[in-house]
């Protein structure tokens, strides 16, 4: 495994990271804790020192189960990884199947409580980065950056970052707290936040990003006929796995397999590796339950592309004809009162 520092903060991660939401949330019924926690065991023994949860990714009936298990599986390793998770929203009617709409609170008083949630939870005394998860509309940021620099004062958290921000928001925030790190969905099917790699560059801010294989569309594992659990599986309504869309995707199937088989690696890897050599502060943090998948996913820090390759792939990437991708559960803002 090789290590990268995200941004200018000195927070040294494996260069993948493990994402381990779906354990516990969205991809199907949660899996087996005990599978899991010999899972992430194999993956700290393998290098991984990355691991990215959030107080949201559970169930109905066990709404924090993911920071539960990465608690107790981490606990003998806490002083080898760095522990990433998130505070700011909740689900609307998560008994419902299929996606959740999202609330955001980045009420201060909120944030705490979900920190100390978080602590607990986690069997640990600090948090390595700690995200606010979604943009609350009714929050400005400097609010959300205040509380930040207190806890970060307090040695509750020692970093900080944003997922899914936008600009304006990201420079709001560092100039009261600086950010370590944002996390934003990003895939060869998903590249809006490549504007952002000025500022993150002009600011020493790292890009962590999320669904870097498009959901695990861009594994090229999955055909037309794949089935979904509607009720406990997101990807069963995700627009990229919808039957037209394997139709529609297949130029962008050709290209991974090209690339592929001239560096003697899987689609995830290619996919991975594109990224990674676009800026050495980007880290991906694909999630798996296989072992085999750890594995693969690591085998991607090997494929050096050049600069020249990396052009060549975007711009092959501007001409393919994509099916639309998931883009996230909507957000709906509630009332909030101060006894919440």
């Amino acid at each position: 495994m090789e290590y990268r520092t995200l941004g200018l903060s000195g927070l040294r991660v494996s260069a993948v990271g493990l994402g381990c939401m779906g354990m516990s949330h969205a991809y199907g019924a949660p899996a087996d804790k005990r599978e899991m926690m010999e899972l992430l065991a194999d993956a700290v023994e393998m290098g991984y020192t990355f691991f990215d949860t959030a107080e949201a990714y559970g169930t109905a009936d066990r709404p924090h189960d993911n920071e539960e298990l990465l608690g107790e599986a981490l606990r003998p390793f806490r002083d080898r990884v760095v522990i990433a998770t998130k505070f700011g929203i909740s689900f609307d009617r998560p008994e419902a199947s299929g996606t959740h709409a999202v609330i955001p609170d980045s009420r201060p008083a909120a944030i705490r409580r979900s920190l100390e949630g978080s602590l607990r939870r986690l069997h640990t005394d600090r948090i390595d980065l700690y995200y606010q998860h979604r943009i609350d509309p009714a929050i400005e940021p400097e609010a959300v950056a205040e509380v930040m620099a207190d806890l970060i004062r307090e040695g509750k958290i020692l970093h900080w970052g944003i997922s899914e921000t936008t600009e304006e928001y990201l420079r709001r925030a560092h100039r009261v707290c600086p950010v370590t790190a944002i996390q934003n969905r990003y895939s060869m099917m998903v590249r809006r936040h490549e504007t952002l790699f000025p500022v993150l560059e002009e600011l020493g801010v790292g890009f962590v990003a999320f669904s870097p294989l498009a959901n695990g569309l861009l594994s090229n594992r999955y055909t037309a006929e794949t089935t979904f659990d509607p009720t406990t599986d997101y990807r069963a309504s995700m627009p990229q796995y919808r039957r037209e869309s394997f139709v529609k995707n297949r130029p962008l199937f050709a290209l991974l397999e090209r690339l592929a088989d001239e560096h003697r690696a899987t689609a995830s890897q290619i996919s991975l590796a594109w990224m990674m050599n676009k800026r050495s502060w980007i880290v991906p943090i694909p999630g798996t339950r296989c072992l085999c998948r750890l594995k693969e996913n690591i085998g991607a820090t090997d494929i050096r592309l050049s600069a020249k390759e990396v052009r060549a792939i975007d711009a092959e990437l501007d001409t393919i004809e994509m099916s639309e991708v998931f883009g996230g559960s909507p957000i709906i803002e509630k009332p909030k009162t101060e006894g919440e």
